[in-house]
């Protein structure tokens, strides 16, 4: 599983550590681990142009340490300083000793023109983990002299928030991003995550000093380790039995797609609820499915309930979706149910619930909580408003988009690593109510559930060529389950 921390509690870590290192031991490090990046990046280092882009402070001082390393194994290094009279001394001085040139960036004119151009490498030590906002001349003029070199951030790029991921306006935008002693959550999550490129984490020593994360990111072994698995004397009850209150007349195939993926998601059954008329196209795609037309209440033994994919939101599904949420078993809620949700916010929760909105949806639940947010706003932070949210309806959030966050009501939090564009077509999202849903009646919490089942829909739609269609999802759903337990 893969840790973040924020700055305040990398930077007490660090304090820490640097009380117990002799000075300059720490900077070594992170610089040896950098330009160790670096020189697999580009094979062979003798005679190759890097350039460094070097701001004030420790941020540039890691880039000097590390070109005067790559200067030593024969690289030609320039090393343009952006304030030149807050450059790290140890940094620049090691950086000169090893044959690297110094240039004042602020005099465009004493510089080769076609020095970035002609670069192999870019090294980006502008501003640290510690920056806030858009970078400032002359960083952005020289930023769009790069052409094909290689750009490499060092610890976080130059004007993404480390904290939130938050662009402002101009940023770097890396190839890869070289982060010491832990992620920081800017780089995990939409828009720093694309900026970020390739993230290659460099151990320094930190992870004794660092705080239990809040922030994580789930990995292959703890999938595997989280997904049910039947034993000999499991029976369908035993391994969980889904309730799903989906469809309508207008939308009969989102019914179809909750029952697929939940089907498919490990669950021992799957129990419909819904209108007389989309019985029939359920049960003609999966015949296995126990269906009625009675309400949730009276539909008979379930461990939790999906409610709300094509719904709608006329009296008779704002029966079912109250019937669904008065249960007294975990509930997931979606599409129309977060309509009615944020029509009618209740005061509190019988059972542990899963929301799973996207930005819009998002902007009218913080709207019935009196809260104005843009869809623009929470698309920029995603991680903050997805905790939020969570706190504010005291439930666990899965803020879908380009990058999915699972945010629970204590703080913490998770963000999915898989997926990709192509999963914004029609029905997606039912998918993944199906499956999430699923793993609530085997068992999983509401953290685990939205994120197994976030981690899965991501690693199924990468295993699709081009285009894919909601049913694609769900018909690769056992491949992809087997490929992650290894069965």
């Amino acid at each position: 599983m893969r840790a973040a921390h924020e700055v305040a509690q990398v930077r007490t870590a660090e304090a820490a550590l640097l009380a117990a290192l002799p000075e300059g031991t720490l900077m070594r490090r992170a610089a040896a681990g950098l330009a160790n990046t670096c020189v697999r990046l580009l094979g062979r280092v003798y005679g190759a142009r890097v350039v460094l882009l070097v701001g004030s402070g420790d941020n540039g001082g890691d880039t000097l340490y590390a070109g005067a390393l790559l200067a030593r194994r024969g690289a030609r290094v320039d090393a343009l300083l952006l304030a030149p009279e807050r450059a790290h001394p140890g940094g620049l001085a090691a950086a000169r000793r090893a044959g690297a040139r110094v240039w004042d960036a602020r005099e465009p004119a004493r510089i080769d023109p076609d020095l970035l151009g002609r670069a192999d490498l870019v090294l980006d030590g502008i501003v640290g983990i510690g920056g806030r906002g858009a970078l400032r001349a002359p960083a952005p003029e020289l930023l769009a002299r790069v052409r094909d070199a290689i750009v490499v951030a060092v610890d976080v790029p130059s004007g993404v928030d480390a904290d939130t991921g938050r662009v402002e306006g101009a940023a770097v935008r890396a190839d890869v991003t070289v982060t010491f002693g832990t992620y920081k959550p800017g780089l995990l999550v939409d828009p720093g995550a694309t900026h970020a490129g390739v993230c290659r984490l460099v151990d320094i020593g930190l992870d004794p000093k660092l705080p239990d994360p809040n922030l994580t990111v789930l990995q292959h072994a703890d999938v595997a380790r989280l997904l049910p698995a039947p034993s000999a004397e499991s029976d369908k009850y035993s391994r969980g039995v889904l309730g799903v209150v989906a469809g309508s007349p207008r939308y009969p195939g989102a019914a179809v797609l909750v029952v697929g993926a939940a089907v498919r998601g490990g669950v021992g059954a799957v129990r419909f609820a819904g209108p007389a008329d989309v019985v029939d196209p359920v049960l003609a795609a999966w015949p296995e499915t126990l269906a009625g037309v009675s309400a949730p209440a009276d539909a008979g033994r379930v461990q939790a309930w999906v409610v709300g994919p094509g719904l709608d939101t006329d009296p008779d599904a704002r029966a079912r979706w109250t019937s669904a949420l008065r249960s007294r078993v975990p509930v997931l809620v979606d599409a129309d149910g977060l309509t009615l949700l944020a029509r009618t916010p209740p005061g509190t929760w019988s059972a542990p619930v899963l929301l799973t909105p996207h930005a819009g949806e998002a902007v009218r639940l913080f709207a019935a909580a009196g809260i104005e947010a843009t869809r623009e706003r929470i698309e920029a932070e995603r991680l903050e408003h997805a905790r939020r949210l969570a706190g504010l309806y005291d439930c666990v959030v899965l803020l879908k988009g380009t990058t999915t966050v699972i945010a629970a009501p204590d703080g913490r939090a998770r963000i999915n690593p898989t997926g990709t564009p192509w999963l914004a077509t029609a029905g997606s999202g039912d998918v993944l109510s199906g499956l999430a849903g699923a793993l609530l009646a085997a068992g999983l919490d509401a953290l685990d559930a939205g994120s197994v089942a976030a981690y899965l829909h991501g690693l199924a739609a990468r295993a699709l060529p081009g285009p894919v269609t909601a049913p694609d999802l769900i018909r690769v759903l056992p491949a992809v389950w087997a490929d992650v337990t290894g069965t």
